[in-house]
């Protein structure tokens, strides 16, 4: 697959198949992934990949705490009103796409809390891989940009092997849980997670692809 296809056709993932993971494949993606680049050759990033029981008792966890109206736990900053703006619309935009999907009425309360839930037990992909960083690095704004970096080359190569993702907060949402069932140690900073899988062909919401801003809206030329 050349890569202008491979970026085009690359959709998140939100329904899996059951099927394990083979642990030499996630291997190849991330030897893959590690060819991102890094500022001054860092290389901050640490790849904690989970399944089986480790991975259902952080989905158990993160679950419970959040229905139980537990504070957000994680361990970089976020906006705690959420997204304001042009980016809450965003944000909206593909909650209105996926809920179209989905069938999912806007007074559905049951049924939009389940998506969110879903988000919390990292849509029940059979594999998380959760993304950490020296700590040290701190204040860590260009160990966040190199992870970006190379979360993106991780979820690019996946699709290259017939597998999905979806990058995935919520399902960092209470850290301490991810912390304790992951064995991370202090030393490393939690970012985000990736779920990962086979994708379920008949769970609609996968077709769905975001929309993007057309060029004129973000980009600027000088001196053409």
């Amino acid at each position: 697959m050349d890569f202008e296809t491979l970026v085009r056709e690359r959709r998140s993932i939100r329904g899996y198949k059951t099927d394990p993971v083979p642990k030499e494949v996630i291997e190849e993606v991330i030897e893959i992934a590690k060819g991102a680049p890094s500022s001054m050759n860092t290389q901050p990033w640490f790849f904690h990949v989970l399944t089986g029981e480790p991975l259902d008792r952080i989905r158990k966890g993160n679950t419970e705490r959040m229905l139980a109206g537990a504070k957000v736990d994680r361990e970089i900053p976020v906006h705690e009103d959420g997204y304001q703006g042009i980016h809450r619309q965003r944000q909206v935009d593909i909650a209105i796409q996926l809920f179209k999907a989905m069938g999912i009425a806007r007074d559905d309360k049951e049924r939009r809390q389940d998506w969110v839930m879903r988000g919390f037990r990292q849509f029940d992909a059979p594999v998380s891989i959760v993304m950490t960083y020296d700590n040290s690095l701190e204040p860590a704004t260009i160990s966040h940009f190199d992870l970006g970096a190379v979360v993106y080359g991780l979820v690019l190569a996946a699709w290259t092997r017939g597998l999905g993702t979806v990058i995935n907060g919520q399902g960092i949402m209470q850290s301490s849980v991810v912390r304790e069932h992951a064995q991370i140690p202090e030393w490393q900073t939690i970012m985000t997670c990736i779920a990962m899988g086979y994708q379920d062909e008949d769970f609609v919401a996968n077709d769905v692809k975001s929309v993007r801003t057309p060029n004129d809206e973000i980009v600027t030329y000088r001196g053409f």
